[in-house]
């Protein structure tokens, strides 16, 4: 098998090599090959546009492909596993006439089960294996089934266009890379880039169509190689941009249709959004991970209580309950919680007071209510922010709740146990914090294990009291949804999940003391220990070497667990000390693997955004479809804004992703094509959605200056700043007192000069373009249109007040397009 997998490698590189143009997917797809645009048919027209963006969309994978394995090249093996995982899921969820799973099917059966099998390769066979020899081999086996398939349907000249366009995306690998201090991988991209291109056709295409473009994507992906060697981040960032920028223009300059261009255009700049996701996963999870792992011990802990109050342990319970509470108001997620999702967070105090009322009152039913509120909540927290690390929490959640059912099956109670397990299928099947999509994307096998063999199995076993089959069917689930975190996860995401796990168990075992089964409780905490050292999913070495001071607490307060349910003593005190190291340890290990590198992947998409505002598509796009362009500029703007406050990063750059589809079929004027179900109606939100022209100069009839905006620019203005795209420039300069200065329109969208109301001397007055007294009147202000200074306008300013003043434009400033006068 292998060697006929090399054979098509082989094969597959050398006709693309060599430039085998204008041939279409023979033999038995040949059907399937859709006409192009040049058989002079409208029906052909239509199907040429289409095809187009759907080549465009399978060119934002290739570049996935590409970023799995840049990952893998440093070291950041668990990441490209994890991108070429969620690479495969998107592809799989493609669906429609027109989306990328089904027009790769239906053009080529052959490249469509190639490029399935390549990709589940990379991740399983080259990136969780550590193969970096075998990654590169299905790297470039999966990149070339789709670029076959490119150039089948879309015509050699879109393919060619492409191919650059994937050049440019790939060559910012190098600059994520170097942002994040992995210099050698990203010299090892840049190489890789090089010599890719020049084995490529349109490596001999591109000079005659734009030989300036060619010289200086050559020479700046040159330029970011021997960067990269030396270790000097801001030459790769600023040689890869310029790489990017050439491999766009020198696409346009091959293109024989605009529009196909734009397409492919939107496509790199969805391309650079995964780049900056990618990025944000390196070193490891956020503090938001850490919080939301706190969470998840919160819900195992909201069951107990209810266990606990059915079995008659009411005050028991209710002290429980009013502890997590008290945990609660003094824990760090607390406020996290609160920024995450404030419907979540209030939810979930409102539940937890109701649980302690229904506790007291007895009411069975009311605690259920209660119980099932508290964790509905702690669900929406854990997502707004585990963002795709949320599946392994609910795994951990799930192993949890399987243990809670193994000890009411043990007490008697087969009937309450079969009706967790029965929860937990429904859960899984309702897709809950992702858990069933992610396992299935995981692994079809392990998926397979543990939701048909063994969770039906247990269900089956408990309602039949089948000791065995319990046995059996309990192992079962445990290993697979382990199994599950170990595959999905990096030791960092793991480590937290297991962490939650465990401080679960031993709030287990304080339960089982309450009851009276203190020998249970001690045999509990054992069980604890031996899963702690035999390696928790990498939990214990992480630990360890995170902080051994923890770590030595740690294993003393667990032990400690089983010492008090030995002695007869009360085990639930030492549980709470013990959940104390546990959290503690979730930090430790999120802190010790680095954290993410958000702040480097905000910048990538503030650079996107400064592109696209000065970019040929940006016009194209704006007169194609507005709402499209409205849509694309707030979902960036989102996604921009996720990254800066530590938000839900991937559902942020899947959104950014669906937008960008959005205006690539919106561009070959296919909307009505489109594979996703979106609302059209545009995204509302966002500083990006005002109106535009269609003059595409950032002039609007609607929108109005007010005081101090002035035609042209004052020639008794002592200082004059020009305002860009996305940056005043200079972006902060000294005056004197009394000086004038005026911010004059230079390019892009129309600007606005609004002072930070906090950041301006208390003696100064406030000021901002039209004229506002507050800067919530400004910004309400612009939202109707007033404040913004226009093509041909300038804004002036005098300044009074000594100080520092500092300002920003409201439309611009998730770009960062922010200013300072420092008055003297």
């Amino acid at each position: 098998m292998r060697s006929s997998r090399r054979e098509l490698l082989a094969a597959s590189t050398a006709a693309i090599a060599a430039g085998l143009a204008g041939c279409s997917a023979s033999g038995e797809d040949g059907d399937n090959t859709t006409k192009t645009a040049s058989q002079g048919t409208d029906e052909a027209e239509t199907a040429a546009s289409v095809n187009a963006a759907v080549s465009a969309e399978w060119n934002a994978m290739r570049a996935r492909v590409w970023d799995s394995l840049s990952l893998g090249v440093a070291d950041e093996t668990g990441a490209g596993a994890s991108v070429a995982q969620q690479t495969f899921a998107r592809f799989e969820q493609a669906s429609g006439e027109y989306g990328a799973h089904e027009m790769l099917e239906a053009t080529s059966e052959s490249n469509y089960e190639a490029f399935e099998e390549a990709l589940d390769e990379l991740r399983t066979a080259g990136l969780q294996a550590g193969n970096i020899s075998r990654a590169r081999e299905e790297t470039a086996i999966a990149s070339t089934q789709l670029a076959e398939v490119q150039q089948a349907l879309a015509g050699e000249t879109t393919a060619q266009l492409l191919d650059l366009q994937l050049f440019g995306v790939t060559i910012q690998n190098a600059a994520f890379l170097a942002a994040s201090g992995n210099f050698e991988a990203a010299q090892t991209t840049a190489a890789n880039v090089l010599s890719r291109f020049e084995e490529a056709p349109v490596h001999d295409a591109l000079p005659s169509a734009d030989s300036e473009a060619y010289a200086t994507f050559e020479s700046a992906v040159a330029a970011v190689e021997s960067a990269a060697g030396n270790e000097n981040s801001e030459s790769v960032q600023k040689n890869a941009n310029e790489a990017f920028e050439a491999a766009i223009d020198g696409s346009y300059a091959i293109a024989d249709n605009e529009s196909a261009a734009g397409a492919g255009h939107m496509a790199a700049l969805q391309a650079q959004g995964w780049d900056a996701a990618a990025l944000a996963s390196m070193g490891g999870p956020s503090s938001s991970f850490a919080h939301a792992a706190a969470l998840n011990i919160y819900r195992a802990r909201a069951y107990d209580c209810q266990w606990l109050a059915a079995r008659g342990e009411t005050d028991r319970a209710a002290t429980m309950a009013s502890d997590i509470f008290a945990h609660f108001e003094g824990a760090r997620a607390h406020e996290a919680l609160e920024e995450a999702d404030g419907d979540a967070y209030e939810g979930f105090e409102a539940g937890l007071s109701d649980l302690q009322s229904a506790i007291k009152n007895g009411n069975a039913s009311d605690i259920d209510a209660a119980v099932e509120t508290v964790d509905s909540n702690l669900v929406a927290g854990i997502e707004a922010l585990a963002g795709a690390n949320a599946p392994l929490l609910e795994a951990a959640f799930f192993r949890a709740r399987f243990d809670d059912a193994r000890e009411l099956y043990r007490l008697g109670q087969n009937t309450v146990a079969a009706s967790i397990a029965e929860d937990l299928f429904e859960r899984f099947e309702q897709n809950e914090l992702e858990v069933h999509e992610t396992v299935e994307s995981t692994s079809e096998d392990l998926y397979t294990q543990f939701e048909e063999e063994h969770l039906s199995g247990l269900i089956d076993a408990f309602k039949n009291t089948n000791d065995s089959g319990v046995e059996t069917h309990y192992e079962g689930v445990q290993s697979t949804l382990l199994e599950f975190e170990t595959m999905a996860g990096s030791t960092a995401t793991v480590s937290g999940a297991e962490g939650g796990y465990m401080a679960a168990r031993g709030f287990d075992a304080a339960v089982l003391d309450t009851l009276g089964n203190d020998s249970r409780a001690q045999a509990i905490a054992q069980d604890a220990f031996e899963h702690f050292e035999s390696g928790a999913g990498g939990y214990h070495e992480a630990l360890e070497e995170a902080d051994e001071s923890t770590y030595e607490t740690f294993e003393e307060r667990l032990g400690g667990i089983s010492t008090a349910a030995s002695n007869g003593d009360d085990v639930y005190p030492v549980t709470k000390q013990f959940n104390a190291e546990a959290l503690a340890s979730v930090y430790a290990i999120v802190s010790s693997s680095g954290g993410s590198h958000t702040e480097a992947a905000a910048a990538v998409m503030q650079d996107v955004f400064g592109h696209f505002e000065e970019a040929r598509v940006h016009e194209l796009i704006e007169e194609a479809d507005h709402n499209a362009y409205e849509t694309f500029e707030a979902q960036l703007d989102a996604y921009i804004t996720a990254l800066q406050e530590d938000g839900d990063i991937g559902g942020a750059a899947e959104s950014f992703a669906n937008a960008s589809q959005y205006a690539q079929f919106a561009l070959v004027d296919s909307v009505e094509k489109l594979p996703l179900d979106l609302d059209l109606a545009g995204a509302s939100g966002g500083s990006h959605s005002h109106s535009h022209s269609d003059d595409g100069h950032g002039s609007n009839a609607d929108l109005q200056g007010g005081p101090n905006v002035v035609e042209g620019v004052p020639e008794n203005a002592d200082h004059v700043i020009d305002m860009t795209a996305v940056a005043y420039e200079p972006a902060e300069i000294t005056v004197s007192k009394g000086d004038k200065v005026a911010w004059t329109y230079a390019s892009g969208e129309a600007h606005s000069v609004t002072a930070y109301e906090d950041k301006i001397p208390d003696s100064a007055g406030y000021w901002a373009s039209g004229g506002f007294d507050s800067q919530s009147a400004a910004e309400t202000g612009w939202e109707n249109g007033k404040g913004a200074v226009q093509p041909g306008q300038s804004y002036v300013h005098t300044f009074e007040a000594t100080g520092t003043h500092e300002y920003y434009c409201i439309p611009h400033e998730a770009a960062g397009m922010v200013g300072k006068v420092i008055v003297e």
